[in-house]
């Protein structure tokens, strides 16, 4: 017979995919020998907690991308519940977008959601490379400690970059990650010069930004979609796809247009609205001759 002990450790590594503290296990199994509690109970209260509310949400994301790739679909009008932050639509729209390429590289890979890092490696055919100013030890990841506007890579290094809610943070105070304290206008132009330069000919960018009225909150940026847009073809990238999605009382949706001066975290936990991109190098025309151009005499 299953140890108090072992069930309630069986619970939380089922469910909640991790071991309990032990505060938590006391806890639990203190509740169950003296009866507070039955088994089921105790496992209807984890799978009914906020924690696995978040899991289940992420899993759902990985989940959407995963048949979308099955099946070659690009897909939008995405959904997430209320009470979310963006990374549920955006882990969903980028990872559905990728088709298996070789060279790969995540950048901001350190502090991503364990669910989307997970996923993305077993996407992967190859360990996908991952860049951050923050140290970590993320299994399955070739990781590298560096800065954004200055990659250690060479030019045409990679087919694939995912940059989800990064590039609003270069250049900005990044002390909560371990970084350091920066105020560096020509941050985010800079990175984006370089994502364009480490981009193999047929390369892509999958990133997401949040976006709503132009706001500086010191440890990051938003930019309404004009203006993202805008510095995306500065960079030298067509932008081969973008949705715009944002959340209301009844959750995430896609959306033609974000509400005018819309506030990061005025809606929710994290942005109140989010572009999902995927950036392409912008490929220049072959020039031609004045003398062979159309419609000039000879």
């Amino acid at each position: 017979m299953q140890s108090d002990e072992g069930y309630v450790d069986e619970l939380y590594r089922m469910l909640l995919r991790r071991p309990p503290e032990h505060g938590a296990a006391a806890s639990a199994v203190g509740r169950l020998r003296r009866g507070d509690v039955s088994p089921a109970a105790l496992a209807h209260e984890i799978a009914t907690s906020p924690e696995f509310a978040r899991l289940r949400v992420l899993d759902d994301a990985v989940a959407t991308a995963f048949h979308a790739r099955l099946t070659n679909e690009r897909p939008r009008n995405l959904t997430a519940p209320p009470g979310n932050d963006e990374r549920p639509i955006e882990i969903a729209w980028t990872l559905a977008r990728y088709r298996a390429e070789a060279r790969v590289l995540d950048v901001g890979y350190v502090n991503a959601e364990k669910a989307y890092l997970d996923a993305l490696v077993a996407a992967a055919p190859w360990n996908p490379k991952g860049i951050d100013l923050a140290e970590g030890d993320v299994p399955g990841f070739d990781g590298v400690v560096g800065d954004l506007r200055a990659l250690p890579f060479g030019t045409g290094s990679f087919d694939v970059v995912f940059c989800i809610s990064t590039l609003e943070h270069v250049g900005k105070d990044n002390t909560v990650y371990g970084a350091r304290h920066e105020r560096d206008p020509e941050g985010i132009p800079q990175a984006l010069g370089e994502l364009r330069r480490i981009l193999a000919r047929r390369g892509r960018v999958l990133l997401s930004v949040p976006t709503g009225g132009n706001e500086d909150h010191e440890w990051f940026v938003q930019r309404d979609p004009p203006a993202w847009r805008g510095l995306f073809g500065q960079a030298g990238f067509d932008l081969f796809e973008h949705e715009l999605y944002e959340l209301f009382d009844e959750g995430w949706r896609s959306v033609e247009r974000v509400t005018d001066g819309l506030r990061y975290g005025e809606r929710g936990p994290g942005a109140s609205a989010v572009l999902c991109a995927e950036l392409r190098p912008r490929r220049l025309r072959p020039r031609v001759p004045a003398a062979l151009r159309p419609g000039r005499a000879g």
